[in-house]
């Protein structure tokens, strides 16, 4: 045990005289996660996920200005500005931001909107009546359709400007309805009293000057429209938190194979290594005391980049990381994670011959691994054959550990396979390396 707390305390000196290696361990993995994060925020924000910003210039000013504005904010689907220090914008203006690029689109209700619609409701009401009736002349003629203008940034994409056009159509189309059916709610006592005479209407009910209509009925649907999937349940998809926070902390922690593998590298270059092996210590105590430094070091990695998803992220306006509902099935996937990367550093460490090639090969190996595991992009967003490669990364298995944690609220019983494989990859790496270690001891090469 004292030649195990021995090789741990002289791994965790050599560590803490590297300070350059420790802040470059630490500190790059947490800049990876602030910047892609809010980056991915944005994006989802711009395609949909969240809202889009548009200016809204009411010169309109009646009921129908004001219910278009309720509407669209109702939508989620866009983001209404309509005033600007206190004060409403003028067209000119608005449309001066757009063109800028400092807002996407502008939103333009002409003067004498909501009478308009009013009249020309009332047209078609009376139409209702007249099937006959064809109105295209004098007062009564069909009205031309208002105009709305929307007014949007040239580079704004076709798919943008798509998310709002409908959103804008459905409103108008709600709002079209609800006025038409209010204008027949008025015409049909005139039109019933015009067919049965003077006093015989339904006006001419005791009591009441005829039936009231309520409009309270427009926002209780009939119909409800619901999103599924041809098999199986619907799948929870990750945020730009809950995908990024959990992917980079991988990468760094995996990363570690740099300082790992450069450690080993440097003891057999140097002689300590043939020297160490010389001594009555197990090559097992060997190892130990070196992986328990380096997991010590990734569990702190893995800490710090969830208090960043947790406490730092949130202040630039993104989601907050959620960890799960089950502490100990995040511990036990943390740890393995630590063990997984641990044990690759020490076999890439093992396996080449000097520290050119481990910083060479190192690296690479774990960006493709990230690549193949989901880390820069989204596996579910791969194409198939991509995706049956990445069932294969370690890094993969981390992820989905961590997803299933955070996004689906699973508990230990849903990632221990997740848990077993990579402790299954720690194992392998471990018994390879002390393998070579147990016969360079003897004399090998």
């Amino acid at each position: 045990m004292l030649q195990f707390v021995a090789t741990f305390y002289k791994e965790l000196l050599l560590l803490l005289r590297d300070r350059g290696g420790l802040a470059l361990l630490f500190f790059m993995p947490m800049v990876l996660v602030l910047v892609v994060s809010l980056v991915q925020n944005n994006i989802l924000k711009a395609t949909g996920e969240g809202s889009l910003q548009v200016l809204l210039v009411d010169n309109d000013r009646g009921e129908f200005g004001r219910r278009i504005d309720e509407m669209l904010r109702a939508t989620g689907a866009v983001q209404v500005i309509d005033r600007h220090d206190g004060r409403a914008f003028t067209l000119a203006e608005a449309r001066r931001l757009v063109a800028d690029g400092r807002y996407q689109f502008c939103l333009a209700i002409p003067e004498g909107t909501s009478e308009a619609v009013r009249k020309g409701a009332g047209i078609q009401a009376r139409k209702a009546f007249g099937a006959d009736q064809a109105f295209t002349v004098g007062p009564e003629a069909d009205p031309a359709p208002v105009e709305l203008g929307i007014y949007f940034d040239p580079t704004v994409q076709g798919v943008f400007r798509s998310v709002l056009s409908n959103a804008l159509q459905r409103v108008v189309l709600a709002l079209e309805i609800e006025e038409k059916a209010r204008m027949l709610g008025e015409v049909f006592p005139e039109e019933i009293e015009s067919k049965l005479g003077p006093g015989m209407g339904l006006r001419a009910l005791p009591g009441a000057d005829g039936p009231k209509v309520s409009f309270r009925w427009q926002d209780q649907p009939l119909v409800a429209v619901k999103e599924r999937i041809a098999a199986g349940e619907a799948v929870a998809y990750p945020d730009a938190v809950q995908q990024n926070v959990p992917a980079w902390t991988l990468f760094g922690m995996f990363f570690i194979v740099v300082p790992l593998s450069g450690s080993l590298i440097r003891e057999r270059q140097e002689g300590t290594l043939q020297r160490l092996l010389t001594l009555p210590v197990s090559v097992l105590t060997l190892l130990g005391g070196k992986l328990a430094a380096y997991v010590l070091i990734a569990l702190t990695q893995a800490g710090l980049m969830l208090l960043v998803g947790k406490l730092v992220l949130p202040l630039f306006g993104t989601p907050v990381l959620t960890l799960g509902d089950d502490p100990l099935a995040l511990l036990l996937l943390v740890l393995a994670c630590a063990l997984a990367a641990t044990g690759y550093g020490v076999l890439v460490g093992t396996l080449v011959r000097s520290y050119e090639q481990a910083s060479m090969f190192g690296p690479v190996s774990v960006v493709v691994a990230a690549a193949l595991g989901g880390i820069m992009v989204p596996a579910y967003v791969m194409p198939k054959a991509m995706q049956a490669v990445s069932a294969w990364s370690p890094l993969a298995w981390g992820l989905n550990g961590f997803h299933e944690l955070f996004v689906r609220h699973g508990t230990l019983r849903e990632i221990w396979p997740n848990i077993f494989s990579l402790l299954g990859f720690f194992a392998v790496c471990l018994a390879f390396s002390w393998g070579l270690f147990s016969r360079r001891r003897r004399g090998g090469r």
